[in-house]
């Protein structure tokens, strides 16, 4: 079933305010920790990044009428001189008089998190279900012995929990399936007489880059990743796709990191040639978990060279002609997809394993009635069948692992 997408329940985290101006007085938020799930780990917005935090789209009031910039702070809201207002954070608060007070962020998470996904312990029904809710933000106000939450007593203290959860996207593919939304887990507490609040602090591990992958053929071909960033003097910053391939990754830039979703940058070149007249295609383009080319599971990128129809983020070709500065042009191929994750077939969880990016080339000499390029239509689709005069050759990327929100090669 190419291209079908399915929905699943996971776990999500983000970061937490905590919140209790008096404490003897009234209950405490208290982080208990963020859990790896199946060895990944969570992809955060820096929560001391107060600039970006308070650059909000619309201004939610926080706290009372009256409040302060030293007691808005308390609370891990943003004051501007005039109002206390919630940042894109996650805030949790607890009330004298027993209620959650959670205000969750669509720009807390990276990527962006779908607001209309989230739930607490037990759904979205009243009084679990949000008071309000705008483009931006999600209100949650309830007691906290409703909507799933778990009491306990130790020592001293009367203990309230629970946690917000979301569900993902996943895209079910004849060989293979995967996700580009990232697994997240957070649990959050109210005690009374609570006497301080630890620190969050959230760690990304990074892998030592793996072997590269060596194919062999009758030219030598050449798969890389291109940066992204304008960083050549007189490059055209204002032409997204070409400022992009200015500049590319070097060995020691490696592992390189990439939240799900974000644009990956590939180019495909022949290398130690300079006849004007050979045209490199690319014939497919796809990805496995293992250096096998013909391994499962695999996810295609490219069909007869235009964009694979079963991916809802459809791969973009980026043409390459005289403009780019290139010598040859000819000799290069790119395209950027958007980046994704294997998930296990049977489960649908994420999987932390080696992904490989493979591409089947051909070299081209085109004649006077025939071009080299495929013809795709407006959806991507492959259209006609070129008489070409080639030769086959086939080109692996060395392998790219896949954290949570993370690509290292």
């Amino acid at each position: 079933l190419a291209g079908a997408w399915s929905v699943v329940r996971v776990l999500f985290g983000v970061p937490v305010a905590d919140w209790c101006p008096h404490p003897r007085e009234c209950l405490v938020v208290l982080l208990l920790g963020f859990s790896m799930i199946l060895g990944q780990k969570i992809v955060l917005r820096d929560p001391v990044a107060t600039l970006n935090k308070c650059q909000v789209n619309e201004k939610i009031p926080c706290g009372t009428l009256d409040i302060g910039p030293s007691s808005c702070e308390a609370i891990n809201c943003c004051f501007d001189g005039q109002q206390c207002y919630y940042g894109n954070a996650v805030t949790v608060q607890c009330t004298m008089d027993g209620q959650f007070v959670v205000v969750v962020a669509k720009e807390s998470t990276v990527p962006q998190l779908d607001l209309a996904s989230i739930s607490l312990l037990e759904g979205k029904e009243a009084p679990c279900s949000p008071v309000a809710t705008t483009d931006n933000f999600a209100i949650y106000n309830f007691p906290v012995m409703a909507c799933g939450t778990i009491s306990k007593v130790e020592g001293d203290y009367l203990m309230y929990e629970n946690m917000i959860t979301s569900s993902y996207e996943v895209g079910i593919g004849s060989l293979g399936s995967i996700t580009r939304d990232s697994i997240f887990e957070l649990y959050f507490q109210c005690r009374y007489l609570a006497y301080d609040v630890p620190a969050l602090m959230a760690d990304v591990y990074t892998i030592a880059p793996p072997p590269p992958v060596a194919a062999a053929g009758p030219l030598r071909v050449e798969l890389r990743l291109a940066n992204g960033q304008c960083n050549t003097k007189g490059c055209n910053k204002g032409t997204t796709e070409v400022s992009a391939y200015s500049s590319y990754y070097q060995d020691s830039d490696y592992p390189v990191t990439k939240v799900l979703r974000q644009p990956v940058y590939v180019e495909v070149r022949i290398l130690d040639r300079t006849d004007p007249n050979i045209v490199l295609l690319l014939e497919n383009c796809w990805a496995t978990s293992t250096p096998d080319p013909l391994g499962v599971p695999q996810w295609n990128l490219l069909v007869n060279g235009c964009p694979y129809q079963g991916d809802k983020y459809l791969t973009t070709l980026v043409p390459v002609d005289s403009s780019s500065g290139l010598s040859f042009p000819t000799h290069y191929k790119r395209f950027i997809f958007k980046m994704f994750t294997f998930v296990d077939p049977a489960s649908l969880h994420h999987l932390e394993q080696k992904v490989f990016i493979h591409c089947s080339t051909a070299v081209c000499h085109p004649s006077a009635s025939a071009s080299c390029e495929p013809r795709c239509s407006r959806k991507g689709e492959f259209l006609v069948q070129t008489p070409w005069k080639h030769v086959h050759f086939s080109v692996s990327l060395p392998s790219c692992s896949f954290q949570e929100g993370i690509l290292q090669q």
